[in-house]
């Protein structure tokens, strides 16, 4: 193969594969598709998932901590070799004596927590070894076949009681908020692909507007040499020229800005072509007022934090209360023990082995430290109450005023979409009308200036729409365009998040 032959097929390759890496990073997107994009990829998404799988993770915890529990305590070896100090009853003092000892144990134990009382069962076996080496060496073994036993705080407080209020709140809190931040990445994602909807469309008016402006400066020389304009109008024409050119740079640069802040939200590589496609103008739909307050008392997550806020100081406000008092506790339990010199006899005849102890603290001068305590709990208690009334006010003054300004956007998205024809038809009714020596300069740079405003507004309109939309959804955790909650559409079994 000729060299000229070999150069012509490298270069066709190459041309094949950068066309081929040119189509990956192209990518076309309208709303819906951005939207899903965001859900799955982005690392907002991935932050979020993770927040709800660390709720799903303490939530398990909860519940297991009200199950059995079946632990191992092991020693299996512990040498031990110092110098020690020993009573002598044949010289009656004490010496100092070289000790080696070695020591293993080994035991089980079953713990049951209460919810009803918050004490706990406990059911417990264990074995221990000892050898003494030196003088008097001996070996021994100390056995508990079982032991049956229960412990229990008797200052009144109960600390299970509370987590059966509080942890399945925080964890319903934790699901609603989960979806709460998927609205919330869905929110953001539309203010992205506006803002380089917006760019694309200022691009696009302003690269028109260059070749307009072109063509009118060209057209505008023909005239001047005939006399039909004026040296000042054909300046004009000209500064529209070479403004046009101004603005169609600045218009590309801030085009790459918001095509870089896009595919950077959605954890897309940052030379990615991003082309957007407009939704086209949503059906009309009603939101009521109070059907949105309702689902949104239900269902916003920062209502069920506040509810859990109020739980929390009413728990810090009852064992305060209880503690500040006095300390008092009691263990019992009932099983057996033995002690033998060898293996074979350690479990033979145990003896019955009996323990009850109840230990209490009073405080008798402690200079108010405890009631200052409990005053700080129950002052904050009604801290925490009055800001949870705060924050309900403001939440239902936010779905108010979202729902609407949705209401009313969809009649300005008509009105928008109608001002855009009509701009659209009197710039090319002036323009026609220019080039045939009917209108003047100004009367072009006016209708041209309305045009690229009506386009801004057009766009506008269905952001601020587009926002309001999943702001809603955000607020209310309800779809109100098929009437399903958006609870109903996730599975949360088993920590997997299943759309």
């Amino acid at each position: 193969m000729k060299k000229s032959s070999v150069l012509f097929v490298l270069m066709a390759a190459s041309g094949i594969c950068f066309s081929s890496v040119y189509a990956q990073k192209r990518l076309v997107l309208d709303l819906n598709q951005t939207i899903a994009l965001a859900n799955d990829s982005s690392l907002e998404s991935f932050r979020t998932q993770n927040m709800y799988l660390s709720g799903y993770w303490e939530y398990r915890t909860y519940r297991a901590n009200r199950l059995p529990s079946l632990t191992m305590d092991l020693t299996p070896a512990q040498y031990n070799r110092d110098i020690t100090k020993r009573y002598d009853s044949g010289q009656d003092l004490d010496v100092y004596r070289t000790q080696q000892s070695y020591y293993a144990y080994g035991g089980l134990s079953v713990r049951q927590n209460l919810d009803l009382t918050g004490g706990t069962f406990y059911l417990e076996s264990n074995l221990a070894y000892m050898r003494n080496f030196g003088d008097n060496s001996a070996t021994q073994f100390t056995s508990v076949p079982i032991r049956l036993g229960y412990s229990q705080s008797l200052v009144g407080y109960n600390p299970f009681k509370w987590d059966r209020k509080i942890e399945p709140l925080k964890y319903e809190r934790v699901k609603k908020e989960f979806l709460y931040n998927v609205e919330k990445v869905s929110e953001t994602a539309t203010n992205y692909f506006f803002s380089l909807a917006m760019a694309q469309a200022e691009y696009k008016l302003a690269k028109e507007n260059l070749a307009s402006t072109d063509t009118l400066y060209r057209i505008g020389q023909q005239r001047h040499r005939i006399a039909a304009i004026s040296q000042a109008d054909l300046l004009t024409l000209k500064l529209d020229k070479v403004n046009a050119q101004n603005t169609l740079q600045n218009r590309a640069s801030a085009l790459k800005r918001a095509m870089f802040s896009l595919a950077s939200f959605l954890n897309q590589d940052k030379n990615t072509q991003i082309e957007l496609e407009l939704p086209s103008r949503p059906s009309m739909m009603e939101i009521p007022v109070d059907e949105a307050l309702r689902w949104g008392r239900s269902n916003n997550p920062q209502l069920l934090e506040l509810k859990q806020n109020v739980l929390e100081a009413e728990r810090s406000v009852d064992r305060t209360k209880k503690e500040s008092r006095f300390n008092a506790s009691v263990n019992a339990s009932i099983g057996f023990n033995q002690v033998a010199d060898n293996f074979g006899d350690v479990y033979h005849k145990p003896m019955q082995q009996d323990l009850v102890s109840v230990s209490v603290s009073i405080p008798l001068v402690d200079w108010g430290v405890r009631k200052g305590k409990y005053n700080m709990a129950r002052n904050n208690l009604n801290v925490v109450k009055t800001s949870a009334r705060q924050d309900e006010i403001s939440l239902d003054e936010e779905v108010i005023m979202t729902v609407n300004d949705f209401n009313i956007q969809q009649n300005m998205i008509t009105s928008a979409e109608e001002a855009l024809d009509l701009s659209i038809l009197a710039y090319n009714e002036t323009r026609q009308r220019f080039i045939i020596g009917k209108a003047d300069i100004n009367s072009l740079t006016l209708s041209l200036n309305r045009q690229q405003e009506a386009q801004q507004n057009y766009i506008s309109a269905l952001q601020n729409y587009w926002l309001n939309y999943y702001k809603i959804r955000k607020l209310t955790l309800h779809d109100f365009a098929t009437g399903i909650s958006l609870t109903d559409k996730f599975d949360y079994a088993g920590g997997q998040l299943v759309r």
